[in-house]
Parts: structure tokens; sequence; C-alpha cells
């Protein structure tokens, strides 16, 4: 079981623990594209961090996540300074998106690229990055998704006002994404404001794991200079969604007539199911479900924090004004989720001794393992994927929020850092799990996309360069970082173009010499 201690754990499962790739019979359909919507968008993403380098080129000032990294925080001491050198090679990237039929292309726009001071002045050479990006996807008939926000705050506004924190954050944020939108929404359709909000308030100011690396003194296993546990988290979160529904009431009073996108608000989705038939991990299952899912969607949907939540975090919890909940429910077009791991949720009301923070106010423990088998030391070599727990999350959302739509953002499989072309692993986990929408759209889920992570291998926020999440292989020892597209690519880029069900197409089908040939022809 996880414990209070653990919690970081959690947030590091997806890349740091190898998955257990076989899927159960009932996620090995025989199904193709032709059985989703014709309208439905497949495609994978990255976001502007992880995979354009070029930190210090053209005009770009620090994010919190150069830093970060170049404290040496992250596992294998890694940054980001080069990354998979997106920034110059995003022509080979597009080329190789639609030779593979991409239907989408997810990105995030980096605020210090594009503003490096935060507000104000816009640099040129950002600005002709992203209309360039942006218009070699159009032409190559790619639909660009677009995140605003990714996590990487510019250091200038945190040094000037600790960021999230602070109140201030909501007009910079909209300011931002007002250039965004003015200079990109005529080819940009799909907007989201925010990633993984839920994730960043528990990462950044609970646990301390990612920039700006706060939380309380006695928080286990975490050595943060600064910060409050108890209170900061709900204090982000809080300033998060006024920010974006503050940039959403902008982009539907200036531009979305005009331009004809929709907008909506990302989050970190952990599928929750009791690990027992006891009523009290029924119970405390709902409660995980407010408190990592509805602490972010309530408010969208209903214009309030659910009630378990206030009833527990009592004063800490910040409260909405009449005009604040009125601006923000109703200010997603869309919910964008993350999705990697299943939860077993069992009850364990007692808060440890001294700590207050999120994981104490939630009251429950965790398993990824339905015996409840721990993750502590011995660790095991695998922990399962749950294909399943996708189409759960999705079917919750339909029968509690009332089925709004949702695009699948981020699902996908980490490997090591010396796994090779041969991705069978990849392509058994992604079959599982696009059939697991599949399923969720069959029972009435209003799901319109799904995005794998990701369209290469990226420094990853959680693990450096340790693993690898792409179709298209990136060669970290080459100089010119060679891409190669590995067995998966060939897998989604046949099931894009309707070659044979997909039963034909699962990994232990599939000639390895077909790698070859994907590589001769790029």
């Amino acid at each position: 079981m996880l414990t209070h201690v653990n919690l970081c754990t959690l947030l590091c499962l997806p890349p740091l623990i190898s998955i257990h790739s076989k899927c159960s019979a009932q996620n090995t359909q025989n199904f193709n594209r032709d059985d989703f919507p014709s309208d439905f968008i497949f495609g994978a993403g990255t976001s502007a961090y992880q995979v354009e380098g070029a930190v210090d080129e053209d005009g770009r000032s620090p994010s919190i996540w150069d830093i970060f990294t170049h404290q040496g925080k992250m596992p294998d001491k890694s940054t980001a300074d080069v990354a998979a050198d997106g920034y110059h090679k995003y022509k080979e990237d597009v080329k190789l998106m639609s030779d593979m039929g991409l239907e989408g292309y997810r990105f995030s726009i980096s605020w210090s690229r594009l503003l490096p001071n935060g507000r104000g002045a816009i640099n040129p050479q950002g600005l002709k990055y992203y209309n360039n990006l942006i218009d070699e996807l159009v032409y190559n008939g790619i639909q660009p998704h677009a995140t605003v926000y990714h996590l990487d705050l510019p250091q200038i506004l945190e040094d000037e006002y600790m960021g999230w924190i602070n109140p201030k954050i909501i007009d910079d944020f909209t300011a931002f994404a007002d250039v965004c939108f003015r200079e990109f929404g005529d080819r940009v359709s799909h907007w989201t404001t925010i990633n993984e909000p839920n994730v960043m308030a528990i990462g950044g100011y609970d646990q301390g794991i990612w920039p700006p690396q706060r939380c309380s003194p006695n928080t286990p296993g975490i050595n943060c200079n600064t910060g409050n546990s108890s209170v900061e988290p709900y204090t982000v979160m809080h300033h998060v969604l006024l920010a974006h529904a503050s940039a959403a009431k902008l982009y539907r009073d200036k531009y979305q007539e005009k331009q004809k996108g929709l907008i909506g608000l990302n989050l970190y989705a952990f599928s929750c199911a009791p690990m027992t038939n006891l009523i009290a991990d029924a119970e405390a299952t709902k409660r995980a479900m407010d408190f990592f899912t509805g602490w972010e969607i309530d408010p969208l949907m209903f214009g309030d924090y659910p009630e378990a939540m206030k009833k527990t975090v009592g004063s800490r919890m910040p409260s909405f004004t009449a005009n604040e909940s009125k601006l923000i429910k109703g200010s997603a077009d869309f919910i964008g989720i993350n999705h990697y791991v299943t939860l077993y949720v069992f009850d364990s009301p007692s808060k440890p001794t001294g700590i207050v923070d999120f994981n104490s106010d939630l009251g429950v423990q965790f398993s990824v393992f339905k015996n409840g088998a721990s993750l502590n030391s011995p660790l095991p070599p695998s922990i399962p994927f749950n294909p399943s727990g996708l189409q759960r999350f999705l079917e919750y959302f339909k029968d509690y929020y009332g089925n709004p739509p949702i695009y699948v953002q981020e699902n996908g499989y980490g490997s090591p850092y010396n796994e090779n072309l041969n991705d069978t692993a990849r392509i058994d986990y992604l079959t599982g799990y696009i059939g697991s929408t599949l399923n969720a759209i069959r029972n009435g889920t209003n799901v319109r996309g799904y995005l794998a992570w990701s369209f290469l291998d990226v420094f990853e926020l959680l693990s450096g360069y340790k693993t690898r999440y792409g179709f298209i292989h990136v060669d970290f020892e080459d100089k010119e970082l060679r891409r190669q597209p590995k067995l998966s690519a060939l897998w989604f880029s046949n099931f894009l173009k309707g070659k044979g069900k997909n039963k034909k197409l699962m990994s232990n089908e599939i000639d390895g010499s077909y790698v070859e040939n994907l590589h001769s022809s790029q």
C-alpha cells in the first residue's frame, strides 16, 4: 500500500516503473479506425520544455524548470537544454508526423520564449518559431492542439511575486493567453489553458518534487527551502482556476466567434476503485475522486469545490466570490485528461502526526495492485496496467458531470532508456487503452480525441532521459539527435490509415522487418 510518505512515488509511477504489458482479452478487440467517429482525432503530443531545447537561444529567458534542472534536481542530473532539439528540427518532426498519418499534434507554447519578461514585448524569434511550427502542421493536414501553459513558468515571475501563489498571476497569464489567441488562433482551433493543475499543485507546492519545489519543512524525504504544504496547494489551484476562467472569458468575448475554436482545461486523471467491498472503501474512493478530480472539475461544472473538500480542509480552502463562481462555472468547452494508472483505494482516516497537507486531508491509502501489494521495498519489477480504468474514468465523467466533451490528451507507455526499436509492449499498451476508449464511446461518453504521449522521446519531467515514451526513437548520444521510428510508429500508422483490423496489428503478429522497411522509407 502507498502511505502518506509515498504520494510523490504515486505521481512518479508512469515514468519510473515498468508497466506489465499483458492486457486482458476484452481490450484486444477487433476494431479499426473506422469504428471511431469520423471527426474523432487521433494524434500524439509533446510539450515545449520537454522537446524544444534551445533554452538560451533567440531571446528565450529561463523558466522555473531551467533553474530546477540546473541545480541537479533530476534523478539523472539532466537538463532540457537541448532535449530533442525540436526548436531546430520541427520540419523533420512534422514530416515524420505526416508519414505516420497523425491527425492531430498537441504541443505547448513556452511563455518565456514568447514573452521573455513574463509580460510586455513579444519576442519576435519566439513568435516566428511558433508561427512556423503551426504553419508546417496545417500545411501537412495535422490539426494543431495548443496548450498555453505546460508547467514552465518564466523564472522572472517566480522571482518577482512567487508565481502561482500570488493572484497577480491571473492577469499575467490572461495577457499571455491573449497573445497566443491573437497570434495563432486563426490556425489553432483547440486551446488548452493549463496542463495538469492538480498535479502541479501537489508536486510543486505540497510534495516539492517539481519546481518551484515548495513544501513544509517537515515533508518526509524532500528538502524544501520554503513553503507551506497545508495551504499553498489549495491557493495555487484557486489561482489556476481563476486564471483559466479569465483566459476563457477573454477568448469567448474577443476571439471565439471569429476563430471558431474551443477552449478547455487539462486534468491528471487517476482512475480510482475501492480495494474491497466495504462501505468505508467505497466512501474513500469517492473522497479520492473529489480530491484528485473534483478539486479541479467541480468548480468548472458546478461553480464550487466539492463539499467533502471544503469540510475537511476548512479555512485553509480558498472560497470563490459569487462573481468568481459565475465566471468559472461553464468556462471549459472541453476537458483534457492525462491518464496512466488505476489506483485501488482503502480508507485511512487517521492523519500522520505533525503533518497537515493534501495527503492527510485526503485520508486514504492506495495501491496499484488489486490485492493491496506494496510498492515499498522490495520494489516489484512491474506494475499492472489496466485499460478498463480509462473506460471507468470516462464513464464516471459522463455520469457525474453530465457528459462534457473530453479529449484524452496523454496516455502512453514508458520504457527504459535502452529499449530497442521493437517496442511490442507499447503496442499492447496502446491497443488496450484505445480499445477502452472505444468501449466508453460505445457506452455513450462524449470523447472527441485520443492523443498519445508521446510523439517522440523527450525529456521527461519526472525522470529526465531515463524513460522513453515516444513512437519515434531519439538518439540522445548522437550530436544530430537522429530520429528512428519504432515498431509502434508503424503500428499506429497502419491503424490510422485503416490497414486491417486492429487484431492483425497486435505486436506478436507483426514481422519485425517492418521496422527496417519503415526506416528505409523515410
